[in-house]
């Protein structure tokens, strides 16, 4: 096998790893369940308000996205959003379209708002199915303090197959649950970090009997790390690919039956070494580097990429014998190394 061969086939594998594709099968949507007793305080956001914030946010992604400019789109995206949607912007520009950008509706299905009276609050939006037909977004709008706009903070996309759990209507509101919060099989603060194991250690983590599955977004990433894995083998190199949870990055909202929707940042980083080849970088992958890497640049010894990653959950309460369901999730490269 000649070296054009071997490094065509290096290129492919890592490019199947990035084309993980979650199926556009539709989730069953819930009906929510009124509370028996109207929660006190009231929701911290009226259904008018949360279309209003809704109207807002999806202008500024339309306008933001028919430029492929971040100018004005920190006004309503923060967080892994932000991060994400400038990424993509820099992948579509340097791709001239060939890439495109993620659909994220914001026209709703299911409204799951607050019920308190503390900041930082965070309302949580199922949208309609996307012009693509892949599946609806799970939105995650924040409001940081009185007197901010509500942001979206991230998004993910539902799997296949999930049913999301009932919780209470908007006009009685759910109630924001903390970090530490008891009565449920997992706390909030460590669910992510639970999975984050999982993913980076598979069937032999910990806590794979916490979680349900597999799930198609675990699947993915298993499934995809198979080839990078034996183009290191056989180019005398080594692959590996770590998923770790942000830090006071989880927001939980209580469900109808006192379990929890969890909604959590992580990254996910692949490290990719190898020797006795070059691998050409593709535009999609140097549009991401920070202007390190140019498009066509000929790596001779290693790759690096990262992801942001938004993963939502479902966390049952404590004394139900079922595990933690991944409702949804999303996945997107934002930094690429290379030497």
């Amino acid at each position: 096998m000649d070296r054009t061969t071997r490094t065509r086939r290096r290129a492919a594998a890592w490019a199947a790893v990035a084309a993980l594709v979650l199926s556009a099968c539709a989730p069953t949507l819930p009906e929510p369940q009124p509370a028996d007793v109207p929660a006190v305080p009231p929701p911290a956001v009226t259904p008018a308000q949360a279309e209003r914030v809704l109207d807002a946010v999806g202008a500024t992604l339309t306008t933001a996205d028919a430029a492929l400019s971040t100018d004005g789109l920190d006004a309503r995206l923060s967080g892994p959003a932000l991060a994400s949607r400038t990424a993509e912007y820099a992948v579509t520009s340097a791709t001239a379209g060939a890439k495109g950008l993620t659909p994220v509706p914001t026209s709703a299905q299911t409204l799951v708002v607050p019920n308190t009276q503390e900041w930082p609050r965070v309302q949580l939006v199922v949208t309609e199915q996307p012009d693509d037909l892949s599946s609806p977004r799970l939105l995650v709008l924040q409001q940081a303090s009185p007197r901010s706009q509500y942001m979206l903070w991230g998004w993910a996309r539902l799997l296949p197959g999930v049913q999301m759990p009932a919780t209470a209507t908007a006009d009685v509101g759910s109630t924001p649950l903390p970090p530490d919060a008891a009565g449920l099989v997992v706390a909030p603060a460590d669910v992510a970090s639970q999975y984050a194991d999982l993913l980076t250690n598979g069937d032999a983590s910990a806590f794979a009997s916490v979680f349900a599955g597999p799930d198609s977004f675990r699947q993915g990433l298993l499934t995809g790390r198979e080839p990078l894995a034996q183009v290191a083998a056989q180019a005398s190199g080594t692959f590996s690919e770590i998923s770790t949870a942000v830090p006071d990055q989880t927001f939980a909202l209580s469900t109808a039956d006192g379990g929890a929707i969890v909604v959590a940042a992580m990254t996910t980083t692949s490290s990719l070494t190898f020797s006795g080849a070059t691998l050409p970088l593709p535009p999609e992958l140097a549009a991401v580097s920070g202007g390190a890497l140019a498009p066509g640049s000929e790596l001779r010894s290693s790759l690096g990429v990262t992801y942001s990653d938004v993963v939502a959950f479902y966390v049952p309460p404590a004394g139900v014998q079922a595990p933690v369901e991944v409702l949804g999730a999303e996945h997107i490269r934002t930094s690429v190394t290379g030497a």
